[in-house]
């Protein structure tokens, strides 16, 4: 039987994995280590890692590029929280004989947070908020969402559900992806319009779909350039998605009239990012997976996914395309 003697839990940022997770099933004799920081220095982060043959990583916060794998000669098993991780070189892992594991998530909670940020951008409640706390009563107008227009950038299964939600809230919602049908727009409560038009008619767009070589800058200079000036773009997927450069001039040119971020080109993002400092922004620290119910059911998989290493019999394995 396959056998694990070191355990390193990975970008543990809120120091909540041992408490949410069933790890007291897992032998007494395997070694659990957790580690709350991401380290980006890749000498630092091999050597880190060295003495471990088990690893339990968080989605996309420490990539597992080639050059990365073949500095760790221990490494046996890789889990990852969720069941896709584009960080991880899955070729490298199997050349190396390294099984690589996914999890189960609980529910969509994107789209909780994807409202949240077009909700406080609309209604200027962050700003609000912070004039309350100093003394100052109704500082600025915000804008209702009905009647207005929600165009939604992919119309997946996250997309679909943050598309019911604007209808539910009385906004015209339209949609655009590079393979949408009128069928599958209409079955989310959308219309399907094309790329140019969903930029130009939007008062709120909204990205959800996955980054990939074909998706890295779909929203570009020139698609920005058509928003209306009182339009918001709120992204929740992945940062590379939005050309930031591009977006960041507008917003301190006041071409549109704010962004709510999740993600960034950047994570974490260092202190001196230059979207810090853009006007008419509410940011968050990539938060749509964040939830007490998801990390249950991620760490509640990463146990199932070591004790199936071990029983020899894998669960969920990820195997290159």
């Amino acid at each position: 039987m396959p056998d694990l003697t070191r355990l390193a839990i990975l970008d543990d940022y809120q120091g909540v994995a041992r408490a949410l997770g069933p790890w007291d099933r897992l032998p007494a004799d395997l070694a659990i280590e957790v580690f709350r920081d991401t380290l980006a220095d890749p000498d630092a982060l091999a050597e880190r890692l060295r003495p471990f043959d088990a690893l339990v990583i968080m989605r996309e916060r420490t990539p597992f590029a080639r050059a990365l794998v073949e500095r760790l000669p221990n490494l046996r098993l890789l889990v990852t929280t969720g069941m896709r991780n584009r960080s991880v070189d899955l070729a490298a892992c199997a050349e190396k004989g390294v099984t690589v594991c996914g999890t189960p998530g609980f529910g969509n909670p994107t789209v909780d947070l994807t409202w949240g940020l077009i909700l406080s951008l609309a209604r200027r409640i962050p700003e609000q908020e912070r004039a309350l706390r100093e003394g100052r009563w109704q500082v600025a107008l915000g804008n209702g969402l009905e009647g207005k227009t929600l165009g939604v950038l992919g119309l997946g299964n996250l997309g679909a559900r943050v598309a019911r939600v604007g209808a539910a809230f009385g906004m015209r919602v339209v949609a655009w992806s590079p393979n949408l049908t009128d069928e599958r727009a209409a079955a989310a409560g959308a219309t399907r319009v094309g790329k140019a038009a969903l930029m130009a008619e939007a008062d709120v767009l909204t990205l959800h779909v996955v980054l990939s070589e074909r998706s890295r800058g779909i929203v570009g200079a020139d698609d920005i350039a058509r928003m209306k000036r009182g339009a918001f773009i709120v992204n929740t997927s992945r940062g590379p998605l939005v050309d930031q450069d591009a977006l960041i001039a507008a917003l301190r040119e006041g071409r549109i009239a704010g962004a709510g971020l999740d993600v960034y080109d950047q994570e974490p993002l260092p202190p001196d990012h230059p979207i810090l400092s853009a006007p008419n922004t509410v940011l968050t620290p990539h938060l749509g997976y964040v939830t007490e119910e998801n990390y249950r059911v991620y760490f509640q998989g990463a146990v199932e996914a070591v004790e199936g290493y071990l029983e020899g019999s894998p669960v969920r394995v990820l195997r290159a395309d």
